[in-house]
């Protein structure tokens, strides 16, 4: 299984949404459980990773290099 690499300020396109319908989250912190928070509602979530890897679509490499 391939290592997806994301880093914090990044943004995870999730295959499922969330319920309140937005598909998008961005990283607050990551490592053997990541946090992340909903650009939609605000929620934040803490996930283990490997659980996290499997949900991801794609990464959006945060704009600030």
């Amino acid at each position: 299984m391939e290592i997806i690499r994301f880093s914090a300020d990044d943004f995870l396109e999730l295959k499922k949404p969330h319920p309140c319908g937005s598909r998008l989250f961005k990283v607050i912190r990551s490592g053997s459980e990541v946090r992340i928070v909903c650009t939609r509602c605000g929620r934040d979530m803490t996930l283990e990773r490997v659980k996290l890897e499997k949900a991801v679509k794609r990464v959006i490499p945060s704009s600030k290099e």
